[in-house]
């Protein structure tokens, strides 16, 4: 018969508690641990001498325990009878000075400030419950009440929130002192212990309350105290303590290769995120060496938006190819500062044996794996904030290619690089002939005043096959030679694609509508984007613009594109926003196309049915569709034509764009901008992979 309670109310009444000890008999019943694990800080805050209220006894064998080394002043409470009675009668002969009353904690007979200390062992987290937290709130009056100046409240909770915030605030609110120890369990009985860590609340009482907040949070009994400013701080850092155990927890007994178990560790002083710890375990079966059990992956700065790292399918490979029974990823988060691997390897070292593998010795060496064997580097050289997007930081890093980057990262989203194009130095945009020294690898980056923007160099896949999907216009084709060339694009992000246009294909005009205007000052003054006649920027809806341009009816446009992204995080495609995608908005794209002109569609589309109703919905529009996946993303690239299809598959129609295709890189590698730059791509290679839809 199971003695946990039906409904969480339960454990604040009375007659559960009747029930219970009554069904448990003599067993004593230890509520988030016993004696010896608790008397490391019990004895640090209750002295011997103390007169103790231990509210909430039940038959627990603590006051017990305490009272055989020495506290002689403990007066139990228990609002359960049979309890009482049970206990009064199992200690009159060994334990005489020990008594037992049957008392109601929100409601005690004793004098006030007669206690120098209260003791409540999970009667707090059993209370909280009841009439949305009054009845503890009572409790927690009675016990501030009965204590003397100087009197402490020694608490043993789960934290769970509800209980934490409620206790916290009304010892704040009396102006005392707040402290909260986290006890890990380090027992190694994972099947006898709860999953969540059990703390101890300690709230002094002073003569004269405090005018400002006094929090502090430690890790152990004796761990030094982080003092904390808000009670919202001090809760946050209880769910991070939380969540590291419940994921120990896990780990010790096991998970599989799709668990894809990951925390976030805060630094100690200013409880910003420091590290991301992910697990990616090995496949059952998988053969991994005996001596493999454990390593730990240090991701380069920079890197930890790549697929490799931020993708699930992407560290399994990364796991699989380090062939470790489980493989530890740490990333590193912005705006924090790492001296070198050995620094992090220290700051690590401590907790990796709490994460490591069922059965694995606890004395086993763990090795740290990287790639280079440095950190990487990462500089934030602006932040700010957008009303659309929010707070956004410009960062330039080093590449694992060595090369440097520059990117917008809007940090709602850290994992994704809104925006990215390459660095190259200032001296080799200006100079022809400094072009072909030889290139010296400088340990330290340069400076952000000695780097421009290489516009000739497209960081985005996607952007590169949206660019070889002209070839479906036959831009560059002999016969098309002097034929002007005119694009729509929605979305600016950086502006490295309508520049690459602009600046690289022959006769073409560029519009851009873009709803931000905070991006496109970020793209002018950090992605060197310069607008001009053929290269316009429209401010606005880009919805809005495409209606307004089919109900005028006067213009037709080659290339439309669309490359923006979905703020909505819980839809299952992140580009573009559903709206873009129905099935009158993609009539009016088509409308506003010449005869020979083409549709691109960056789609990125993670839930297979959508994705195929999206496809439903445009082929249903364009006769001619031609896919390319980009190779290790989700982004694939739709080129969608308003002619039928004369080929009936790829075999058919890649022939006549491979030609189209050369004829467009001779056009693109033709113009030189005005700083020496050449277009950094390969339409040929771009269009292998097209698949007809």
């Amino acid at each position: 018969m199971s003695l946990l309670p039906r409904t969480a109310e339960e454990f604040s009444s009375a007659e559960y508690w009747e029930r219970f000890f009554k069904k448990r008999g003599e067993k004593a019943f230890e509520w988030y641990g016993d004696y010896n694990k608790l008397c490391g800080v019990l004895h640090k805050y209750i002295r011997v001498q103390d007169k103790v209220l231990v509210v909430g006894c039940g038959n627990s064998e603590l006051s017990e325990q305490l009272y055989d080394v020495g506290y002689k002043h403990l007066t139990n409470i228990d609002i359960s009878e049979t309890v009482v009675t049970h206990m009064n009668q199992r200690n009159a002969g060994r334990r005489p000075g020990l008594t037992f009353q049957q008392v109601d904690a929100t409601q005690t007979p004793y004098e006030d400030a007669s206690y120098q200390a209260a003791l409540d062992k999970g009667t707090l987290d059993a209370m909280a419950s009841e009439e949305e937290g009054a009845l503890a709130r009572n409790m927690l009056t009675e016990v501030g009440r009965v204590l003397s100046v100087g009197g402490r409240y020694v608490c043993v909770t789960l934290a769970q929130e509800s209980v934490i915030k409620l206790a916290v605030e009304h010892f704040v609110q009396l102006g005392w002192a707040v402290r909260l120890h986290c006890l890990q369990d380090e027992s190694g009985k994972e099947e006898d212990s709860f999953a969540l860590p059990v703390f101890v609340l300690v709230c002094t009482k002073f003569r004269h309350p405090m005018p400002v907040p006094f929090l502090e949070m430690c890790l152990g009994e004796d761990g030094t105290p982080t003092h904390l400013t808000e009670v919202s701080e001090l809760l946050s850092a209880v769910r991070e303590h939380q969540a590291y155990s419940v994921l120990r927890k896990k780990l010790r007994t096991g998970t599989d290769a799709s668990s894809n178990l990951s925390l976030v560790l805060c630094h100690t002083k200013t409880g910003l995120p420091r590290y991301t710890l992910t697990v990616q375990d090995c496949p059952p079966g998988a053969k991994v060496p005996r001596s493999n059990q454990f390593a730990v992956f240090i991701v380069p700065q920079g890197s930890e938006t790549a697929w490799l790292y931020s993708s699930s399918e992407g560290r399994r490979q990364l796991a699989a190819s380090a062939n470790f029974r489980r493989l530890l990823i740490v990333t590193m988060h912005r705006n924090q500062e790492y001296t070198d691997m050995q620094a992090v390897q220290s700051e690590l070292s401590p907790m990796v044996m709490d994460l490591a593998p069922p059965g694995m010795p606890a004395n086993q060496q763990v090795p740290f794996l990287s790639v280079g064997g440095d950190l990487g580097w990462r500089e934030e050289i602006s932040r700010g904030v957008s009303e659309l997007s929010g707070e956004y930081c410009i960062e330039n890093v080093k590449g694992e290619d060595g090369e440097m980057y520059r990117r917008l990262v809007f940090l709602s989203n850290a994992a994704l690089v809104q925006s990215e194009s390459r660095l190259v130095p200032s001296n080799t945009m200006s100079s022809h002939k400094k072009k072909n020294k030889k290139k010296t690898k400088s340990a330290t980056p340069l400076t952000t005043s000695s780097l421009s923007v290489d516009s000739g160099f497209l960081c985005c896949a996607h952007h590169e096959v949206m660019v070889a999907g002209l070839t479906m216009l036959g831009v560059g084709m002999p016969q098309n030679k002097d034929t002007p060339v005119s694009v729509l694009l929605i979305g600016l992000g950086g502006g490295g694609l309508p520049q690459f246009l602009r600046d690289f294909v022959p006769h073409v005009t560029v519009e851009v509508v873009e709803l931000d205007p905070v991006v496109l000052d970020v793209a002018k003054e950090w992605f060197g984007f310069r607008p001009d006649d053929r290269l316009t920027v429209t401010l606005g809806d880009g919805l809005e613009h495409i209606c307004t341009l089919e109900k005028k009816g006067d213009r037709l446009i080659d290339v439309i594109m669309f490359d923006v992204d979905n703020k909505d995080s819980t839809v299952g495609m992140s580009c573009p926003p559903a709206a873009f995608v129905e099935t009158s908005i993609l009539q009016k794209v088509c409308s506003l196309l010449t005869p020979r002109g083409i549709f691109i569609l960056n789609l990125v589309c993670r839930d297979s049915v959508l994705r195929k109703e999206v496809l439903e919905r445009v082929s249903g529009v364009f006769p001619t569709i031609l896919s390319r996946k980009i190779e290790g993303e989700v982004n694939e690239v739709l080129l969608c034509a308003r002619r039928e299809r004369e080929q009936s598959n790829v075999a058919d129609i890649l022939p006549s764009l491979s030609e189209a295709a050369k004829s467009l890189q001779s056009a693109l590698s033709s113009k030189r901008t005005g700083t020496n730059c050449s277009p950094h791509i390969d339409i040929v290679e771009l269009l292998k992979d097209l698949k007809v839809e």
